[in-house]
């Protein structure tokens, strides 16, 4: 025999009641019934309960709403019955609904609303959902019957959250159950929530009253299973409106559900499965609305899963108190007085932690309980506090509790770390902690602002292990940017798909507007978005761009595991990047600015990143996609000591110097550089080397040079007459005056055997860039087109120099290594 019981979601809509009928009448329920529990339909508990407090206020509103509430259910029932079948349930509610109207008017001339009466306004829910229901399912071929449960269900008299009596109620069920007369295969359909007490007082179960209901018949009558039918899929490993990740539990313990449910999983409510425990009775959570979904199974000997925990719970309402002082150090009973003050005064405790001193003892409570605790805590330690060994009480507010669940917990290592760690790698302060020896909980109190980020870090951790996602904020989106933008767009389902990684881009912003979106916006389409080429679609924040209003709603979204990228060349947004890794937010960049800017703001934000484990990825900073910067940083690791560094770091500046043998002018060669968009619109952007001494500095100071920008040493290679022109074009007739200077020196180098080539050298706390003559056998004589090359001397690279060499301009390599420091980001995240 089971026992079902349907929610309020399960019997509030016509669409609902007709899947109960379908649930009841199918090969696996029929026949295998005996009870069918039910609730209110939804939201007429708490349409009860505003009628009652108005009427005691005196306000009117009640009788209209009681008119609205009358027609609800008469029109429920409309599409089920008809003839005389509609004619006797419009009866019940008429009647139920006249007495009802009695009470309102009763609460409404004395002013008064005891919890007693509103217990029996309230009972009101149940006795109609019940009564209507049984005639409906009978009309669609159910042999149903009402039940009143008050008559068997017994409580004390404690009004709002009455607690059965085990004893008295399974004594009145099981003898109701053995009556002769009543129809051996009758389905009797009965009122959940409520009982009555020893004398007959009508009383409410309070939360989950109707699941403890289902709990209690089928403990008296010793049924085989509990179903729970609601409007999810069961139980899931998260809150699905926090955590869009969430996926039904198969299975799970009596023990595990208890306190999945306690942090604030809403699907069932601890005591109502109490009974069912006890009895060792499986409960089973199913959805009306996707009866076929297998649901979820509570019971004893719930079989283990393939992940460490079960599920992942929150709380986001709670404050933490805490008393402290020298006087609770060594003194036996202390415990005992403050939590039986804190008993005194009817305060719940969520959460208890000690520090091993015994010097502090920290609780959580809910707000509600804030002043009844301090109250409490004043009282019993007057004097204590009076002679200063107990501090003043000290109260944070504004917390959430968050809560891992699982009994595999004791049985695998890491899983506090890896809790932890998913909190701290999200910048999430723990601000206490709490385990049972159990170790079937792990809880932390953490800001409440923190709680949806914190709930999906730590639910990616323990069951997307596999996955890694990041929340991509990316501001500039012009030759790299936009180039970066499309890589994502044609990989990013290949990187889920075959290496597990996921990239939302969750912000972006070119130099005029910004995009925000939680659910992450199309790469593909953002380009065409922002210049106003495609409709910005449904919860899309479009705003004007500010850097520091990007950089708050980048903040406020509070994400897991966000990173920021900045692919502009701007000071503004280089400006920020302090702010943004103080916010536990990682930073890719190929913006030299930050590093090439003052040395204090240099050593700030690297060490700042470097103190706080928060990865700060500038290797596209010097020749694009070349390992330079991360070779400098193992070769420091591993110990090693670098001599000298020497460098073409501008592919333009190399691609104009390995193509100048004689065969061009200086000046046309730089008019094909630009004509191959080498170079930029204005190429004395380019020419003026300040890009290529940016680089040199970064290298410098990745070596521990302590240098500023102004100690780099940059020989000029054009005249001055070229940098006063007036235009561009005015810029090419100065440049073609120079070439017969360029030419002299290029023919000089030659009758040397030897060739020009711009060179950065980076040795001996100093940094220089010019115009070198270089041998055959020179590294810098192997280059072709636009390359790069990085020469570097160490104490072990000290016969033959390390080499690096290779692209080291252009969008598609600056935007590949920008990608690839975003999936080191992600890897960061294991």
């Amino acid at each position: 025999m089971r026992i079902i019981k349907f929610g309020g979601t399960s019997v509030g809509a016509p669409n609902a009641i007709r899947n109960g009928i379908a649930i009841l009448k199918n090969k696996e329920h029929a026949g295998t019934m005996r009870m069918v529990v039910v609730s209110a339909l939804s939201g007429v508990t708490d349409a009860l309960i505003d009628m009652a407090r108005k009427a005691c206020a005196g306000h009117e509103g009640y009788k209209p709403a009681a008119d609205a509430l009358r027609g609800r259910h008469r029109d429920i029932i409309a599409p089920f019955l008809s003839g005389t079948q509609l004619t006797g349930a419009l009866f019940i509610i008429d009647k139920l609904w006249a007495e009802l109207e009695k009470i309102l008017e009763g609460v409404a001339a004395l002013g008064e609303l005891s919890p007693r009466t509103l217990d029996t306004a309230m009972s009101f829910g149940e006795r109609l959902s019940a009564a209507l229901l049984a005639e409906i399912f009978t009309a669609h071929g159910i042999d149903a019957a009402y039940l009143d449960a008050r008559p068997l269900v017994k409580t004390d008299d404690h009004f709002g959250g009455a607690r059965f009596l085990e004893r008295e109620t399974f004594d009145n069920i099981r003898t109701y159950f053995k009556n002769s007369s009543l129809r051996p295969d009758a389905v009797h359909v009965a009122t959940g929530f409520i009982g009555s007490t020893m004398s007959g007082v009508t009383t409410t179960l309070g939360r989950g009253g109707s699941d403890l209901s289902a709990a209690v018949f089928a403990a008296a009558l010793e049924a085989e299973t509990v179903e729970i039918w609601t409007d999810v899929d069961g139980i899931l490993t998260a809150d699905p409106r926090l955590v869009k990740d969430a996926f039904r539990i198969e299975e799970i313990s009596y023990a595990e559900a208890m306190e999945l449910s306690h942090f604030g999983a809403k699907v069932i409510y601890p005591p109502t499965m109490r009974p069912a425990l006890i009895k060792g009775i499986p409960i089973r959570i199913l959805n009306t609305f996707n009866p076929d979904n297998p649901g979820t199974w509570i019971k004893n000997n719930a079989k283990a899963g393939i992940y460490p925990i079960r599920g992942i719970s929150s709380m986001n309402k709670a404050a933490l108190v805490r008393v402290q002082g020298a006087g609770m150090v060594g003194v036996t009973g202390f415990s005992a007085r403050l939590f039986d003050a804190l008993a005194r005064k009817k305060v719940n405790i969520i959460l208890i932690t000690q520090s091993s001193s015994e010097y502090s003892i920290c609780f959580a409570v809910l707000p509600k309980d804030i002043e009844a605790a301090e109250a409490a805590i004043k009282e019993e330690f007057a004097r204590e506090m009076e002679l200063n060994v107990i501090e003043p009480v000290e109260t944070t507010r504004d917390l959430a509790v968050i809560a891992v669940v699982g009994a595999q917990m004791r049985k695998t290592s890491g899983c506090a770390g890896k809790f932890f760690h998913a909190l701290g790698r999200n910048g999430v302060n723990v601000i206490a902690i709490a385990q049972g020896s159990s170790e079937l909980n792990i809880s932390a109190v953490i800001s409440a602002r923190d709680e949806v980020k914190a709930l999906n870090a730590v639910h990616e951790a323990f069951f997307l292990s596999g996955i890694r996602s990041v929340n991509l904020f990316l501001v500039g989106i012009g030759l790299i940017g936009g180039t970066l933008l499309e890589q994502l767009a044609s990989h990013r389902e290949t990187l889920a798909a075959e290496h597990k990684i996921r990239i939302n881009v969750a912000g972006v912003a070119d130099s005029k507007n910004m995009l925000l979106h939680v659910e992450g916006l199309d790469p593909g389409q953002v380009k065409a978005i922002l210049k106003g080429d495609a409709p910005v679609g449904e919860q899309v924040a479009a705003a004007p761009f500010d850097m520091e209003v990007f950089v708050k709603l980048m903040k406020a979204m509070n994400l897991p595991n966000t990173a920021f990228c900045d692919c502009t060349a701007s000071d503004t947004v280089a400006a920020k990047y302090t702010a943004i890794l103080k916010a536990s937010i990682p930073i890719v960049t190929p913006n030299k600015r930050a590093n090439s800017g003052s040395l204090d703001y240099y050593k700030e934000i690297t060490g700042y990143a470097r103190a706080r484990g928060i990865p700060y990825l500038y290797e596209t900073t010097v020749c694009a996609g070349l390992p330079v910067i991360s070779t400098l940083r193992d070769l420091f690791l591993s110990g090693d000591h670098v001599r000298r560094i020497e460098a073409v770091l501008s592919g333009t500046l190399s691609y104009i110097f390995n193509n100048f043998d004689g065969g061009t002018t200086f000046s046309a060669l730089v008019r094909e550089a630009k004509a191959k968009g080498y170079t930029e619109p204005d190429p004395r952007d380019d020419l003026n080397a300040m890009d290529a001494a940016r680089k040199a500095l970064v290298l410098a100071r990745e070596c521990g040079m302590p240098l500023e920008f102004s100690a780099v040493s940059i020989e000029p290679i054009l005249p001055a007459s070229c940098f006063g022109a007036a235009t561009v074009d005015v810029f090419f007739a100065e440049l073609e005056k120079a070439d017969a200077g360029f030419e002299r020196r290029r023919v000089a180098a030659e009758a040397e055997g030897k060739a020009l080539r711009y060179v950065a050298v980076i040795e001996n706390n100093a940094a220089s860039i010019s115009i070198r003559a270089e041998s055959k056998d020179s590294p810098f004589r192997s280059l072709t087109d636009a390359d790069n090359i990085v020469v570097i001397t160490t104490d072990r690279y000290s016969t033959l120099p390390m080499v690096i060499k290779g692209p080291g301009a252009g969008a598609q390599v600056t935007a590949g290594g920008v990608f690839a420091d975003i999936v080191r980001i992600a890897k960061t995240l294991v």
